[in-house]
C-alpha cells in the first residue's frame, strides 16, 4: 500500500490545493486535451475517445487519474476512467433501465422496489464517471443535485410510507454535496420515525479520499445508525489515502461495505479478486456484493460470462475467511432485485439426510433431526407483519397460496401491481 505519486501534470499543485476536495472537482478531467497530458495516447485513441464523448460524459478526479499507468492500455484504473469505441456500441440485449429503476420511481429521485427499503438518489454528480456505470442514462447529465423542492416531495414519500426502515442515499455520488446540504437531507431522514437505517453509497473514498473529512465524519456519526457503502474494484486503488479515508468514517463508528462490479480485464481473476478482499479487510472494509455487470447500454465490453463470477467464489469459498467472501448478485433486469449466485454445495438430499460437499471436494452427510419442523413459540411477532411480507415466495410458505403463476400465463387472471398470481 502506498501513497499516489501525482502525475506531472499537477507536480507543481501546492498541497494544500491537491488536498481540498473542491479543487479536486474543479480540476476534473474531462476531455481529450486534459487526458493527453497525463497517458499516452495515439491519434486513433483520440479520435474514438472524442466520438465517445458525444454520447457518454467523462470527468476524472486528478488523483485517481494519477494511478493511472500512462503507457498500459490494460491498466484497471485507465479501464475504469477512459472511454473506448467499445461504448459506441450497442448489444443486442443492451437497456436503457435495465434495473426498471424509472419504472419502480413513485416519486422522481426515488426508486422503492424492495417492500422495506429504497434507494433515494439526490445528485447526478460523480467526482468520477465510471466507465462501466449502471446509471449512465442518467448520471453526469445535468452534474448537480435535484432541487430542494423535489428533495421534500422525496421526504414527504418515504414519510407517509410507514414500511420503509431502510433508506439508501445515493446519487451520483450524494457526497459531491457539500456538508452541511447532505446533513439537511440526513436530519429529515431520521426525523421520521419508521426509519431504522440510514446508508449512504458513494465511491468517493476511491477515486477523491480527500472528500473525507474529519468533520464530515464527525457530521455522519450524529445520525446513527449510519452505514457507508464504498466502490473498490482493484487492488491499485487501495491506496494509503483510500485507508485512511475509510479510518476516518470507521473511528466515527460507521460500518463500511464495499460492493464491486466484476469487470472483465479489471479484476475477472481469482488472484486479483482474492488480493482486493483481503486488502479491504486489513482497511476494515467488509466485502459485500460482487456485482454481475448490468445490462446498460455500451458496457458489453466489461462483461464477463455467470460462470467466470461463480468460479471466483469457488475460488474464495474455504481458500480464505468467510468474512473475506462476498455475496456474488445479478440484479435481475426488470426490476426483479439482487438474485444471489454461488457454486453448488449442496449435492443430494432425503428426508434424513443432506448430501454436501466442501472447497476441497470431501463429500460428507448431514443427518437431519428425526424431529425436525419447526412450531410457532406464539410470540405475536408475526401479528401485525406488513402484507408486504406475504408476497412471491413467502406468500408460499406462510400458508396463503399453494402455487404462483406468471402475470403472462393463459391460464391466471390479471392482479394489478403484482408479479405473480397467486
Amino acid at each position: 500500500m502506498e501513497n499516489v505519486t501525482r502525475a506531472k501534470i499537477w507536480a507543481n499543485v501546492p498541497e494544500k490545493d491537491w488536498n481540498d476536495w473542491h479543487w479536486q472537482i474543479r480540476n476534473r478531467v474531462t476531455n481529450v486535451k486534459q487526458l493527453e497530458d497525463i497517458i499516452k495516447l495515439s491519434r486513433q485513441d483520440k479520435t474514438e475517445i472524442a466520438r465517445c464523448l458525444s454520447k457518454f460524459k467523462m470527468a476524472i478526479s486528478p488523483y485517481y487519474a494519477s494511478l493511472m499507468d500512462k503507457s498500459d492500455k490494460k491498466c484497471p484504473v485507465r479501464m475504469q476512467s477512459v472511454p473506448t469505441i467499445f461504448e459506441t456500441r450497442t448489444a443486442d440485449s443492451d437497456m436503457h433501465d435495465p434495473l426498471h429503476e424509472d419504472t419502480d420511481s413513485p416519486v422522481y429521485g426515488i426508486t422503492h422496489r424492495y417492500p422495506d427499503r429504497l434507494i433515494f438518489m439526490i445528485t447526478d454528480q460523480c467526482s468520477m464517471y465510471c466507465r462501466h456505470c449502471t446509471r449512465r442514462r442518467t448520471v453526469g447529465i445535468t452534474d448537480k443535485r435535484i432541487s430542494d423542492a423535489q428533495i421534500d416531495k422525496c421526504i414527504e414519500y418515504i414519510k407517509k410510507t410507514k414500511v420503509i426502515r431502510d433508506v439508501v442515499i445515493t446519487g451520483g455520488d450524494p457526497l459531491t454535496l457539500e456538508d452541511s446540504v447532505l446533513e439537511g437531507v440526513i436530519k429529515k431522514i431520521r426525523a421520521i420515525k419508521h426509519v431504522e437505517i440510514i446508508r449512504i453509497g458513494t465511491r468517493m473514498p476511491v477515486v477523491l479520499p480527500m472528500r473525507i473529512t474529519k468533520k464530515l465524519a464527525n457530521m455522519l456519526q450524529k445520525y446513527h445508525p449510519l452505514w457507508v457503502n464504498v466502490h473498490f474494484n482493484h487492488p491499485h486503488e487501495v491506496t494509503k489515502e483510500a485507508a485512511e479515508a475509510c479510518n476516518i468514517l470507521s473511528r466515527e463508528g460507521i460500518p463500511l461495505n464495499n460492493q464491486s462490479v466484476l469487470l472483465k480485464g479489471v479484476n475477472d481473476c481469482p488472484h486479483i479478486m482474492k488480493r482486493l478482499v483481503h486488502d479491504l479487510l486489513m482497511i476494515r472494509v467488509r466485502p459485500y456484493y460482487l456485482y454481475q455487470c448490468d445490462l446498460s447500454i455500451g458496457i458489453e465490453h466489461f462483461r464477463t460470462s455467470i460462470g467466470k463470477g461463480i468460479e471466483l467464489m469457488e475460488r474464495l469459498r474455504g481458500y480464505t475467511s468467510g468474512l473475506a467472501v462476498p455475496t456474488f448478485v445479478i440484479d435481475a433486469p426488470s426490476g426483479g432485485g439482487k438474485v444471489p449466485l454461488m457454486p453448488e454445495y449442496m449435492i443430494s438430499r432425503s428426508d434424513k439426510k443432506i448430501i454436501i460437499r466442501n472447497y476441497e471436494g470431501l463429500i460428507a452427510a448431514y443427518t437431519e433431526p428425526e424431529k425436525g419442523e419447526s412450531s410457532c413459540k406464539k410470540c405475536h411477532l408475526c401479528d401485525n407483519v406488513f402484507k408486504e411480507d406475504n408476497i412471491g415466495i413467502a406468500k408460499l410458505f406462510s400458508g396463503k397460496a399453494v402455487s404462483l403463476r406468471p402475470m403472462d400465463s393463459k391460464r391466471g387472471h390479471e392482479i394489478s401491481g403484482t408479479k405473480f398470481h397467486a
